[in-house]
């Protein structure tokens, strides 16, 4: 039936051991980890083509495969929170999202975030799958997103994000004087000991990185960032693995070596930017309506804008 949800994750080698219910949630994000629980049961979500149950330990390497049909998402509050709308019709929002906001309730952040500013915006939204959110950025991450407002949407924006017909170009500052330009390919999981990150690790999903330069300093360089895959952390851990981490990154950046001499004014700058210096600035895609390619942009925000001027004036 149209809206229907089909979608077919592999397990990463790293997910051996681990809970059924607990390797779906990293799989299909989309969606709440009791919803995944409740499939796992009915036997939607399957393993290698078998039923199971939500406890059962896998040992990596299956093929997860979940059919099913879209429920409301009624355990979501709505809530009257700012909402930057670039544009909406009557299949898709874009949305700007501000730095400081969480996409999705959970642990630690029940409320107070994207979906339930979304369920105020158009509460018509309970009915899509996560309110029509289909991708993601990290709470400290600013800029473009697309949201579904049809199921018909909802399943072309899925589709598109498997086959990476959706085009997402970034903007960052970087520690470090990068090449003019560069393509990082490496595999991407789950921290072997801290689950909490991600790390470029044998076995984990492919991912392609690639970024040009916009401008180069004295210690720093503003990149342009592309993504072939949309994988957890993937601009933060790949910059970092090729030794160029993002500034103001508490998970995966440094803080200035002691030896790099910059004026006080610019170091305390860099030193106390309160997040990870990334925005996602374009988004390209094929209309849902009638496939038509439509882009949307959003500019560099105010912190980001004042952390570059800050490092033209003192490290040029």
């Amino acid at each position: 039936m149209p809206g229907k949800i089909h979608i077919e994750r592999r397990a990463e080698n790293s997910h051996g051991g681990m809970r059924l219910d607990q390797v779906a949630a990293e799989c299909f994000p989309d969606f709440s980890r009791a919803r995944l629980q409740s499939w796992i049961r009915q036997g939607r979500l399957t393993v290698d083509g078998r039923s199971a149950r939500p406890a059962a330990r896998l040992a990596g390497d299956e093929l997860l495969v979940l059919d099913a049909e879209p429920e409301p998402d009624g355990e979501v509050l709505a809530q009257p929170l700012p909402l930057d709308v670039i544009h909406a019709d009557e299949h898709i929002l874009i949305i700007n999202k501000q730095a400081g906001m969480v996409v999705h309730p959970a642990a630690g952040n029940p409320d107070g975030t994207l979906q339930n500013a979304l369920l105020h915006f158009d509460p018509e939204l309970a009915r899509i799958p996560r309110a029509g959110i289909v991708h993601r950025l990290d709470k400290d991450t600013s800029g473009i997103m697309v949201v579904a407002r049809s199921l018909k949407a909802h399943a072309s924006l899925v589709r598109q994000l498997q086959e990476r017909s959706m085009s997402r170009i970034y903007e960052t500052l970087v520690h470090g004087l990068t090449p003019r330009q560069g393509r990082v390919e490496a595999a991407i999981g789950r921290h072997p000991r801290v689950r909490q990150r991600m790390a470029v690790v044998r076995g984990g999903k492919p991912a392609v990185t690639h970024y040009r330069v916009l401008r180069q300093f004295g210690h720093f360089t503003h990149l342009e960032v592309s993504l072939e895959s949309g994988r957890t952390h993937q601009i933060r851990v790949h910059m970092q693995h090729i030794d160029f981490p993002l500034v103001g990154d508490p998970v995966y950046g440094r803080r200035l070596a002691k030896r790099i001499e910059l004026p006080l004014e610019l170091r305390e700058t860099i030193e106390t930017f309160p997040r990870q210096a990334l925005h996602a600035r374009r988004l390209s895609l094929l209309h849902p309506t009638d496939g038509r390619e439509v882009g949307y942009e959003t500019p560099l925000p105010d912190d980001l804008a004042g952390l570059l001027r800050a490092v033209e004036k003192y490290d040029d």
